[in-house]
């Protein structure tokens, strides 16, 4: 039995529980909050910033795990790289986790191995922001080095834009770096995430594309598989596999690109199940959650086969605790239908607090429609 420390206990991190459990892991699931959703499924739980350097280092002193396994970007990394050299797991790597742990440092990566990305510029001021927008020109993205499921980010569309795009950014961002990423804008027909596994032993393995739609930088809703040009996929195949490689170690990669008519651009990387694969508990055999798990314990991926598929969220409309959930029974009436509510203690406007997943013909535009039926109070 591995024991894993699980930093990050979000959905992503309950379903991961869920998946390792099952393969006999002791899993101790870590966040800031009392009560967060993989807290609910894990052996243990521990309550700590993972900001905190010597939080982080009292929790991997006192549990010991086989493997450390960040769900989360908000991490003191260097304690990682400082404890692999002791000896202990990081998963994929500790490197991996530090680099991706910002934009700015997993982008710089990418572009230094000739991979296609947007083109883009660095700004730690509003006034650096103006210069380097000025630069690409407009519209353009802007994002912080350091966040999740797409928090901070705007589009600028002129110069009188890049104020409210810098609050918003810092509002945004996580930790303790007031940087933004400015970049340009790519007019994409679609946005894909190319869900990368990376054996103990074996070649790397890829699932079929996924398609995903966000707004306010948050993904809404996604489906399996997105068609495509054989001869892109294999292009982005391609430069997940590099980069991956340079990142190293094993587990499961999101990897993120925009597909337009004439290429595939890089666009992010996270070293973790990604939100937009939670389609997967739907569409594949073996779910995003599973692969992570078999990939990290060195354990066989036979085949991975997916069906039609689609994912939509849930989000809280308003501020409050211990939130109740209507609409369920009426959105699994239908067959094909299926609901993950998250069990976070806390609601907020936007929050994600649940999904629904389709399976079969038209699975997107069923899974959005039982989405609809359900509201959180």
């Amino acid at each position: 039995m591995k024991k894993i420390l699980l930093l990050g206990s979000g959905e992503l991190g309950k379903e991961f529980v869920i998946s390792a459990k099952r393969l006999g892991c002791h899993v101790i699931a870590c966040d800031s909050y009392e009560g967060a959703p993989a807290m609910q499924v894990a052996d243990e739980c521990s309550i700590f910033n993972m900001l905190d350097e010597e939080a982080l280092r009292g929790a991997i002193a006192k549990y010991r795990p086989d493997l450390i396994v960040p769900e989360v970007e908000a991490i003191r990394t260097e304690v990682l790289i400082d404890v692999e050299k002791e000896g202990y797991v990081v998963i994929p790597s500790a490197r991996a986790a530090n680099l991706t742990m910002n934009r700015d440092r997993i982008r710089d990566v990418a572009a230094g191995l000739g991979v296609r990305t947007a083109r883009f510029h660095y700004a730690e001021s509003v006034e650096e922001l103006a210069i380097h927008a000025k630069t690409i020109g407009f519209p353009v993205v802007i994002k912080p080095v350091m966040s999740s499921s797409g928090k901070g980010q705007s589009v600028a569309k002129s110069e009188s834009d890049l104020q409210a795009s810098w609050v918003h950014a810092c509002i945004g961002m996580r930790g303790d770096r007031k940087k933004v990423i400015v970049e340009e804008f790519i007019n994409f027909e679609f946005e894909i995430t190319l869900l990368t596994i990376r054996q103990k032993n074996g070649v790397t393995l890829f699932c079929e594309p996924i398609g995903h739609v966000q707004e306010r930088g948050d993904y809404q809703y996604s489906w399996q598989p997105q068609p495509m040009n054989p001869e892109v996929l294999r292009a982005a195949q391609g430069m997940a596999e590099k980069v991956t490689a340079d990142l190293g170690g094993c587990g499961l990669f999101g990897v993120e690109f925009f597909v337009t008519k004439e290429e595939v651009i890089f666009s992010e990387l996270s070293p973790r199940p990604h939100d937009t694969g939670m389609v997967t508990l739907i569409s594949q055999n073996l779910s995003e959650f599973d692969l992570h798990a078999r990939a990290i314990l060195g354990l066989p991926i036979p085949s991975i086969e997916c069906t039609e598929g689609a994912s939509a969220v849930v989000l809280g409309a308003r501020e409050g605790v211990n939130p109740t959930y209507t609409g369920v029974e009426e959105a699994l009436s239908e067959r094909g239908i299926d609901v993950r509510i998250f069990g976070k203690p806390t609601t907020r406007p936007y929050r994600r607090m649940a999904v629904t997943l389709a399976s079969g013909p038209n699975a997107l535009a069923r899974a959005r429609t039982a989405a609809a039926k359900i509201s959180v109070q």
